[in-house]
């Protein structure tokens, strides 16, 4: 399989995605939607065939006419003082799988679970201090599934997530780092 920087590629095992940054051997370093760098081996990845995108030739023309037009125009930024957003996890089931189909209830629940826990050792090892788990109101039952996933680790804390931001249905988590 012929891979470039900058090319579109998924994990074969698991539900991430991103863009290649870069190629070192077999390794194939990669930039995920939600900004986090990764790497994986040549053989746990495939290409995003949907994704291949043609590029005009004459991209280097547009780039500088477009950088033209917007060279005098001052974007406004908004700075934070100190404060890092949370990692967003949504653990809705159809932003885990393109189909429920065949699923039961118990599969989709565990397939909530298992995710959040990823999420979660994810966010541990990459030393993300914030994450919020956003899992809908319904009947309780992710809600009371998470906060007993959660109360099995020693180094984090768990509370609801802001009222105003995510409503009733999301689970903040912060985590104790050494």
């Amino acid at each position: 399989m012929n891979l470039q920087v900058g090319q579109r590629i998924s994990l074969i095992d698991d539900n991430l995605s991103g863009v290649i940054t870069k190629i070192v051997a077999d390794e194939i370093y990669f930039s995920t939607d939600d900004g986090f760098e990764l790497s994986a081996n040549r053989s746990q990845i495939i290409k995003d065939e949907a994704f291949d995108v043609a590029i005009p030739e004459d991209i280097e023309l547009l780039l500088t006419e477009k950088e033209k037009v917007y060279q005098n125009k001052k974007i406004p930024t908004k700075k934070l003082k100190g404060v890092i957003p949370p990692m967003e996890v949504d653990l809705h089931i159809h932003q885990l799988t393109s189909s429920e189909r065949g699923l039961s209830a118990h599969d989709k629940l565990n397939l909530q679970i298992d995710t959040a826990r990823h999420k979660l050792e994810f966010a541990i090892r990459k030393r993300i201090q914030r994450i919020v788990f956003i899992h809908g109101v319904g009947e309780g039952v992710l809600r009371a599934e998470l906060e007993y996933l959660f109360s099995r680790y020693d180094n984090i804390k768990f509370y609801d997530a802001n009222y105003q931001q995510y409503g009733l249905g999301a689970t903040e988590v912060y985590i104790f780092q050494n």
